[in-house]
């Protein structure tokens, strides 16, 4: 990480309100998950979302220590009800905070954007030396109380985005809507990793094909909420700091295990949490 910099990891994104089955509210969202383990593992971290301040700064309150936070004011904060588990989680808006429109000031060594719902600004100040995008809030379609809301980005404004990109991280259920942005990356030399759950990991090598990386059994699992995004941060946090790949997607798939075996953001894995689940797999082997 560049000492010059303010920061060496910011987050664009909304920080989401999430109601959950019982009715209890908690923060989500890439841009707070992606934050928090990038601090864990010992980066400076900033988080740039919209919305009410107060109802941000309230549902971060445990978290505060660890990053930075700058909340664009808008009317109102991005709020999603969260039904089911993993294979049957679904998400319906019950408010938005808006796109992030600003022409944003970066001070940063990796930019992270991260949007939730077509928020992801498309021009900003300063040159992080590496970019990563998270592209599922660009291609999902969400219903909100009255019907399907429009969350309009024109699909050649995303696709050109992502060629500016060093790395990208999708799932596998976003794989065939985000298919022509993936096609632009790479051909512009961006690393791709697909997520499947406890499926191999498919990572794809600028222009030149792909490969698996296995992901190992975890064996008490209790929750996923937010996985995928910390796999994401620990993808790239990992190639930014020089790792092959492979060897990103192995240390990612430990940081994500480490995170689904508790529950909610506080069972985010430090560095040392993570390189202990990456002993056990390898002592598992051996």
């Amino acid at each position: 990480m560049n000492p010059a910099l303010h920061y060496d990891y910011t987050t664009v994104g909304h920080v989401t309100i999430d109601v959950l089955d019982d009715g209890s509210r908690r923060a989500g969202g890439t841009a707070l998950y992606a934050a928090l383990q990038a601090s864990r593992l010992g980066l400076r971290a900033l988080i740039i979302t919209q919305g009410v301040a107060g109802e941000i700064e309230e549902l971060i309150e445990p978290f505060r220590g660890e990053l930075e936070l700058e909340i664009l004011p808008a009317e109102r904060t991005t709020t999603l009800r969260t039904t089911g588990s993993r294979l049957t989680r679904t998400q319906r808006v019950l408010a938005w905070a808006g796109p992030i429109a600003v022409d944003l000031a970066l001070d940063t060594a990796i930019l992270h954007l991260a949007p939730v719902a077509r928020e992801c600004p498309t021009r900003w100040r300063g040159t992080p030396g590496f970019v990563a995008l998270t592209p599922q809030g660009l291609a999902r379609q969400w219903t909100g109380p009255d019907g399907e809301i429009s969350l309009t980005r024109p699909a050649d404004t995303a696709e050109r985005l992502a060629e500016r990109c060093d790395a990208l991280v999708v799932s596998e259920h976003e794989h065939a809507s985000c298919a022509a942005l993936i096609s632009r990356a790479t051909a512009a030399g961006a690393v791709v990793a697909v997520t499947d759950g406890p499926h191999p990991n498919t990572i794809l090598l600028p222009r030149r094909g792909s490969v698996a990386v296995e992901v190992p059994g975890i064996a008490t699992p209790r929750d996923d909420l937010g996985a995928g995004d910390v796999f994401a941060a620990a993808f790239f946090v990992a190639l930014e700091q020089g790792g092959s790949p492979q060897d990103a997607a192995g240390f990612a798939t430990a940081a994500a295990a480490v995170r689904m075996q508790g529950a909610g953001a506080g069972a985010i894995g430090d560095r040392t949490a993570i390189e202990a689940r990456l002993r056990d797999v390898a002592g598992s082997r051996g």
